[in-house]
């Protein structure tokens, strides 16, 4: 089955620019990392001997503008009373930021460093513009994001005499 964000990606403009690793920026995708996180979910189960807390089904994690959705995502508490150090997101994520989003087999949030690794199959759209990688590593704190693993980018152009001054 063909993710609906690759399906819109084979449609469009031939391949702009092809890479080992690339950086752009993903200004969008700026966070508060210590803003709350609510989460919510079809069910619920809590381990206290490990500090973890497992949802499954139709789950959706908010910080401030950002938004993961995800099958499975395991929550790992800090020794810290309520703090969460990690996530792990299972079984096809989206990430969405903005008029940005991001689509991968895994994702890994780190809150603490303020940082998400994405992997699998990731595909990024900015607007029009597509970017396929194995891996993404998204900064929080500066809005950059750096991608790794046969870059492919998929870059639209503005029709003749649009977008000029």
């Amino acid at each position: 089955m063909i993710r609906p964000l690759l399906a819109v990606m084979l449609f469009l403009a031939p391949l702009g620019a092809a890479a080992q690793g690339a950086q752009v920026a993903f200004g969008g995708m700026q966070q508060d990392t210590r803003a709350p996180v609510e989460v919510t979910a079809d069910t619920l189960q809590v381990n206290q001997a490990d500090g973890t807390a497992l949802y499954t089904g139709n789950v959706v994690i908010a910080q401030g503008q950002m938004r993961l959705a995800a099958p499975r995502v395991l929550v790992v508490y800090s020794n810290e009373a309520g703090r969460i150090r990690r996530m792990e997101a299972t079984r096809g994520v989206t990430l969405v930021s903005g008029s940005e989003a991001a689509e991968a087999q895994r994702a890994d949030y780190d809150i603490e460093a303020g940082q998400v690794v994405m992997t699998g199959n990731v595909l990024l759209t900015q607007g029009p513009s597509a970017l396929t990688a194995e891996r993404m590593v998204v900064n929080l704190s500066d809005g950059t994001a750096q991608l790794s693993g046969r870059v492919r980018t998929v870059l639209q152009q503005a029709p003749d005499g649009e977008g000029q001054p």
